[in-house]
């Protein structure tokens, strides 16, 4: 098994945190799940437009299982819908160049209030989740999810993406897989996502 199955396994020794994505030289691949009246407009559109709110905080996840667990292999209520959304690798980086971690970390910030107004001045949250297992059980390392707000929602809507897909038939297929028992063939269906060369000062500012 390859892509991200080789990332489940033999995790001893591994970093607790890291980046795993589906990237080329040039774009990252992230997901977001929506109801079908957001969906279907992005898909047309190439980009978010109405229903979308820019106004709300929006999640973007690199973990294709993290995002299965979120939304419950395409099953939860406005969630129906999973994109498969590129944008581009200058994007995401400036995105986390903008990032605050969306908890407390007093190795970073001497108090909880100077943390709290980086938090206030910071258009990006970054969160670390366990990442999920194929069963959706938790891992032992963790999958990054990305809020964007204020500014880079504009910058994510309006220059950052470079295209949108449907990938609910592939949840679907990959779920029934799993239902079956046929975890093989399940881990085959996955996107291949590797180790993302984040810069160290990136990786710094996101722990």
């Amino acid at each position: 098994m390859t892509g991200m199955t080789g990332a489940m396994t033999g995790m001893t020794g591994a970093a607790a945190r890291e980046v795993r994505a589906r990237f080329d030289d040039e774009t990252i691949t992230v997901y977001q799940a929506y109801p079908a009246r957001i969906a279907e407009p992005a898909l047309e559109a190439g980009t978010f437009v109405d229903p979308f709110k820019r106004a709300r905080m929006t999640w973007i996840k690199p973990s294709f299982l993290w995002m299965m667990y979120r939304c419950g292999w395409a099953t939860k209520t406005d969630q129906e819908r999973v994109l498969a959304i590129d944008i581009t690798r200058d994007g995401f980086e400036g995105a986390l160049s903008q990032s605050c971690l969306s908890h407390f970390d007093r190795t970073r910030f001497p108090t909880a209030e100077e943390w709290r107004a980086a938090v206030r001045s910071s258009p990006v949250r970054v969160q670390w989740d366990p990442e999920r297992d194929l069963n959706l059980n938790p891992l032992p390392h963790r999958a990054i999810q990305i809020g964007l707000s204020g500014p880079a929602v504009e910058q994510y809507v309006e220059n950052w993406i470079s295209g949108i897909r449907d990938v609910t038939p592939l949840a679907r297929e990959v779920h029934a897989a799993v239902v079956d028992g046929s975890l093989d063939a399940a881990a085959s269906l996955l996107p291949e996502e590797r180790v993302y060369p984040l810069p160290a000062a990136l990786a710094e500012r996101i722990a």
